[in-house]
């Protein structure tokens, strides 16, 4: 018996195979909010702290970070050699310009100028 569903139709399997390509494409975009950056910069002025992958940060962090927890410090059999770390230089970046702070060259400060005198 042939099936009289619209769901065995032809149109709607390629429907949903698009979908679920569009959906993999989406998900595995390398570029997406979930992904890296183009360009990867350390927060500057105007911005919060942000999350920066650790490959981003340096050019071994598995070894960095196995040394910091100290992962084979203790291995007798095969000692672990000597880490040096390849750290990747990375600009910050500012949205606002910072204003240059002006102080007074004679900076005089008057004690009767509050508005409420303190004891």
């Amino acid at each position: 018996m042939a099936s009289t569903r619209n769901k065995n139709s032809i149109r709607d399997y390629s429907s949903e195979q698009r979908i679920f390509q569009d959906i993999n494409s989406y998900q595995t975009f390398q570029n997406s909010a979930y992904g890296e950056a183009h360009t990867t910069n350390l927060p500057g002025l105007g911005f919060n702290c942000a999350s920066i992958p650790r490959e981003k940060l340096s050019g071994n962090p598995i070894d960095i970070e196995s040394t910091l927890f100290g992962i084979g410090s203790t291995n007798l059999v095969e000692p672990q050699a000597p880490v040096h770390p390849q750290l990747n230089c990375i600009k910050h970046k500012d949205i606002i310009d910072k204003v240059e702070f002006v102080m007074p060259e004679p900076l005089v400060i008057e004690k009767n100028q509050r508005p409420r005198p303190l004891n």
